[in-house]
């Protein structure tokens, strides 16, 4: 008597606020015989809802998401599931993004430019526990072992002061982020201080050049 076994696919949680874009990442990965995707997500409520129903091998997660970003996401699971690979997959380039995701936790950065083939590599290497790394984050995180006195002011932002600052880029008022950071208005109007005064600068505006002339907004 012969015993037939299968092997386990690995499951994908998708959460990405654009549907066409969800689409073609299931559309992707129904071609591959290892990996499906057990659900899906619009909004960041919706993945922190789901995520223990579902109980995916990895989670491929976008960093622009309405109610709670990504960043909110990645550093809430890694203190409720810690043993989650997370796999950012979004538009902002990794010279930006890229190191810091990875030092918060994630096991892979990818931006959305890549080949439907990264993608799956990318997916199956941070579900054997691995970390995905791309030829051009791996330039960065040589680069980034050398004290170099050449790096741009933003890169001395504390993770929090880094999302403030995106956030005010976008236009959002200061009220507004503190109620999506669960903060108070004393504490975000305390790291605006600290961005302004680390980035050498006055006002909001300058703050709004500043992210358009390093391409730190989406």
């Amino acid at each position: 008597m012969t015993t037939q076994t299968t092997s386990r696919k690995t499951r994908v949680f998708i959460a990405d606020d654009h549907a066409v874009v969800r689409q073609g990442m299931k559309q992707i990965l129904s071609k591959t015989s290892d990996l499906t995707v057990v659900d899906e997500a619009e909004n960041g409520q919706e993945v922190l809802e789901k995520i223990d129903k579902t109980q995916p091998d990895v989670l491929l997660l976008d960093i622009e998401m309405p109610i709670h970003n990504g960043w909110d996401i990645l550093t809430r699971l890694k203190t409720t599931h810690p043993q989650l690979p997370i796999l950012i997959f979004t538009m902002h380039p990794e010279k930006h993004y890229g190191l810091r995701f990875l030092k918060a936790g994630a096991a892979g950065y990818l931006n959305k430019t890549s080949t439907p083939d990264q993608l799956v590599t990318a997916i199956r290497k941070v579900a054997k526990g691995g970390r995905f790394i791309s030829p051009q984050l791996a330039e960065l995180l040589v680069m980034n072992l050398d004290d170099d006195p050449k790096k741009p002011l933003h890169d001395s932002l504390t993770d929090r002061e880094f999302q403030v600052f995106g956030m005010i880029a976008k236009g959002e008022k200061l009220k507004d982020i503190a109620k999506k950071l669960s903060l108070s208005a004393t504490t975000v109007s305390t790291h605006r201080a600290r961005i302004l005064k680390k980035l050498k600068i006055k006002h909001n505006s300058d703050l709004i050049h500043y992210a358009v002339q390093w391409k730190l907004t989406p």
